[in-house]
């Protein structure tokens, strides 16, 4: 608490991690708890704690960057491609979608199986069965004709090739996609994150 009454703003370290504020109170009871004469005050005990979450978010997080957790294993696909070459494509890599890059390897976009869904205007992959089942021949169709560049998510949220903790949470918190591209400072592709792997980069039971 600020001594106009007015509450300390959150303290977020590097890597976007904020702090719990702690209370006056919250401080003097701490205090009561420790056997003998502490003789420190208020803003030195908050201090001592804001080295120590420091500490303990390198300890925990530090080392984790998008270049150690992307998969690179990955052939990105051509915006002229055809939708069902496409298809084809993000099947063989066992993905659920991948990045569309332009002739310099440059991301331009993404394309992933909700990207296939909005363009065969369907909701569900159920929905999408029942209408094949009715008109197989409107859905070839429209397949053979609509190359990558009409179907992709464009621009691609991506990350850089250094991107910490922070910038990974907020990258996809930004989108409900399952993986992002990872690229260089050119925006040439490198990789490809995936949510699952930055969800088992560390683990998650030393934060709770």
């Amino acid at each position: 608490m600020n001594d106009d009454g007015t509450r300390h703003p959150p303290t977020r370290d590097p890597d976007g991690i904020p702090e719990l504020e702690l209370s006056d109170e919250d401080i003097f009871d701490a205090l009561k708890r420790i056997p003998g004469y502490v003789d420190i005050t208020t803003e030195d005990f908050r201090e001592v704690y804001h080295l120590a979450h420091r500490h303990a978010v390198d300890r925990l997080v530090g080392d984790l960057r998008a270049s150690s957790l992307m998969r690179v294993d990955l052939t990105p696909l051509k915006p002229d491609m055809r939708m069902d070459e496409a298809a084809r494509a993000i099947v063989r890599s066992g993905y659920k979608g991948l990045p569309v890059v332009d002739p310099g390897g440059r991301v331009i976009g993404m394309l992933t199986e909700t990207d296939f869904l909005r363009r065969l205007q369907a909701d569900t992959f159920l929905e999408l069965l029942l209408r094949l089942l009715e008109d197989a021949g409107t859905m070839k169709h429209r397949c053979h004709e609509t190359t990558v560049r009409e179907a992709m998510t464009a621009p691609a949220m991506s990350v850089r090739l250094q991107a910490g903790f922070g910038d990974m949470v907020r990258a996809f918190r930004s989108h409900p996609g399952r993986s992002m591209p990872v690229v260089d400072e050119g925006g040439r592709l490198r990789g490809l994150l995936l949510r699952k792997d930055f969800l088992g980069g560390f683990e998650w039971g030393d934060l709770l």
